[in-house]
């Protein structure tokens, strides 16, 4: 069985570079069926960032990125930009803690100031390091966390978190933290889940999956929203980590090729998922005829 003409194919998250794959990534990603991707920002020079305009000039790559795909290809990326969190680690060790932190607020702000401007759909990726760092670090890295949460409310737009991976008291956990900052908990997304956890025990946190065999099966059966991601890193030394970008419309042909009956699941993570988390509907012209 094909797939729908009108369905769209969506990676929810990925990276690309300009030093890798870059464009051509998201041309295999088309050949293979992909229509939209998630196109969140990383660092792509070496070494500890200490400096704001290099946040700037990161933010800038990513939405040159994005356009470039977009002329390219034909698929539609959307930007999604913050400081990562565990730059702030890096950053400290250079030029102090508290220089540290107040440089990741700056950047949060800039971020904030390009959802405001329609330049990015979403504050990403914020949160916690997922490995243990010593308890000054912590907690700097959780006061950013908690003012990123402030920023995107503010801002209107999802966060995409950074973090382990959660089970329901780890979720129940996050959906606190956001909700003392009054951040609406249906706009909280959880990057790179790797584990199932029912719909009614998620506290309103919406798991972004891991495209893994496993759980693309799983997770079909499960009440959204719910995405599938490959947060494929676009690493000339680590080539098709962590999952490769065609990975994801594979697992929708496979949908359709073994399980015809689920092929309208596919809406969940591709379509009415996006409607309620980002508040738009993937442009349909980028959907193959």
């Amino acid at each position: 069985m094909t797939l729908p003409s009108d369905l769209p194919v969506v990676d929810h998250h990925c990276h690309l570079a300009p030093g890798g794959e870059g464009v051509r990534a998201a041309a295999r990603f088309r050949k293979a069926g992909g229509t939209h991707l998630f196109l969140t920002t990383q660092s792509y020079a070496k070494g500890p960032i200490v400096r704001l305009e290099t946040y700037r000039e990161q933010f800038e790559t990513t939405e040159a990125l994005a356009k470039a795909i977009r002329t390219e290809t034909g698929v539609v990326a959307y930007v999604v930009v913050a400081p990562y969190p565990v730059d702030l680690i890096a950053a400290s060790v250079e030029i102090g803690l508290p220089a540290a932190l107040d440089l990741h607020r700056a950047a949060l702000d800039l971020a904030g100031q390009w959802a405001r401007d329609g330049r990015t759909v979403a504050l990403g990726e914020v949160g916690r390091a997922h490995f243990p760092v010593a308890p000054d670090v912590a907690a700097a890295i959780d006061e950013a966390f908690v003012y990123a949460l402030g920023v995107a409310r503010d801002a209107g737009c999802p966060a995409v978190v950074h973090s382990e991976d959660l089970d329901a008291d780890g979720m129940r956990g996050l959906a606190r933290l956001a909700s003392s900052v009054s951040f609406p908990l249906g706009r909280l997304v959880k990057h790179y889940q790797r584990s199932i956890v029912p719909a009614e025990a998620r506290s309103g946190v919406v798991p972004s999956f891991l495209a893994r065999r496993d759980l693309c099966t799983a997770s079909l059966r499960e009440d959204g929203p719910w995405f599938w991601e490959t947060d494929f890193l676009d690493d000339p030394g680590r080539p098709g980590a962590v999952m490769d970008i065609e990975t994801v419309p594979k697992r929708a042909r496979t949908v359709a090729d073994r399980s015809p009956e689920d092929v309208e699941r596919l809406r969940i993570p591709f379509v009415r998922s996006i409607e309620s988390v980002y508040g738009f509907t993937p442009n349909p012209e980028a959907v193959p005829p």
